[in-house]
């Protein structure tokens, strides 16, 4: 039997979890489900799976949960000291699935108390990369993706030697606004951002889909995660959503992975590494192969990785300066204070600015959360100024 904790359970990272692990319910036993505000459906699922402690971070709705619980053997707790609390639980795995940068210190907290982490949180590794992986390599805790892509990444190199990969190529399907112009996305609202053709995702990871910075937190991911160059990791359009990510090697071949456009495949190889077991999802048809069409990325259109890889250049603390600037920005977007396109040109000015200042470069988690709010409050400052 497996102890399982799942942090960000209501999400949709977290519910695929779950609809993965009712296939295999009798292996595994549920320690910590946590939510953001979804009371009814926090509630609903651990009626279902009876963890040990259930979290949700909105305290206003404490009450509310323990009245829906109640007459069940769960402890009912409520805020962000409480979820850091569930982390230090011990379980043989974790699901690392809560939004932005609030889960960076909660996958920190859990690599010291689990076997595995299934990182589902794209700002762990892009904001303190180093720092998460040290802490996974003290504590003997496996680190696995669960990004499609980089999971697709790990399972081309099952059994291969990192020495010898030459390229990682990372696939995105280019989203809604593949084929806009710039002026045309220059007018672009936050519904028309949030419709992805391929994905279902909540709001926030759709919108940075269709501006790039979802593909741009990912090259920072594979740096951190297989060791790689800038210059070895390469993103490529491919609309059909079926190869994830092609690994290149040192004599000329090349790997790639395809699955369905979902999670629930990455998510399974996660739950079962290194084994695999049976999912029901559905499959790919030769006639799903027929065409694939793939095209270089047009940085003029969709800058974000672009200034993804000067952050990596500049290295420190720059990732976390980057994913705070781009999390300010979406704020700001969905709030109609600013356009689409204008996301990007507070990115950049955010990167500028930590340039020339003179903050610590080095990675702890105090100087981390340090460049994380002042980032924010430099965005938030821009404002005074054009930013089209």
């Amino acid at each position: 039997m497996r102890s399982v904790s799942i942090f960000g359970a209501t999400g949709s990272i977290g519910q695929t979890t779950l609809d993965v692990i009712s296939q295999q319910a009798d292996d595994i036993e549920i320690k910590v489900l946590t939510g953001n505000g979804n009371v009814a459906l926090l509630a609903k699922q651990a009626q279902q799976f009876k963890p040990k402690t259930v979290v949700i971070a909105d305290e206003s709705k404490h009450a509310q949960l323990q009245q829906l619980l109640s007459g069940l053997d769960i402890s009912v707790q409520a805020g962000r000291d409480a979820i850091l609390q569930a982390a230090r639980i011990d379980v043989d795995w974790v699901m690392s699935a809560v939004v932005g940068f609030a889960g960076f210190e909660i996958s920190l907290i859990a690599a010291q108390h689990c076997k595995t982490l299934a990182l589902a949180n794209k700002e762990s590794l892009v904001c303190g990369g180093p720092l998460l992986r040290k802490t996974c390599d003290e504590h003997a805790t496996n680190l696995l993706p669960v990004d499609s892509e980089h999971s697709a990444i790990l399972q081309c190199l099952n059994g291969e030697n990192l020495n010898t990969v030459e390229r990682v190529i990372i696939t995105a399907s280019g989203g809604p606004f593949r084929k806009y112009t710039l002026k045309e996305m220059r007018d672009v609202d936050a519904s028309q951002a949030a419709a992805h053709p391929n994905w279902s995702m909540g709001q926030r990871i759709s919108i940075d889909s269709a501006s790039m910075f979802n593909k741009a937190m990912e090259v920072i991911e594979a740096k951190e995660l297989f060791d790689l160059s800038n210059d070895q990791i390469e993103v490529l359009v491919h609309p059909q959503s079926i190869v994830h990510s092609i690994v290149g090697f040192n004599d000329g071949n090349m790997i790639a992975q395809l699955g369905p456009a979902n999670m629930a495949g990455a998510i399974g190889y996660a739950l079962n590494w290194p084994e695999r077991a049976v999912l029901d999802q559905p499959r790919l048809s030769a006639k799903d192969l027929v065409s694939l069409d793939f095209s270089e990325l047009d940085d003029k259109r969709f800058p974000a990785v672009s200034l993804a890889r000067r952050a990596i250049d500049m290295g420190g603390l720059s990732g976390a300066v980057f994913n705070a600037a781009k999390e300010q920005a979406l704020d700001l977007f969905l709030a109609q204070r600013i356009g689409f396109l204008d996301m990007a040109t507070l990115v950049e000015r955010a990167l500028d600015h930590y340039m020339l200042s003179d903050w610590s470069r080095e990675m702890s988690l105090a100087n981390i959360q340090f460049a994380d709010e002042t980032t924010r409050e430099f965005v938030q400052n821009c404002l005074t100024e054009d930013v089209a």
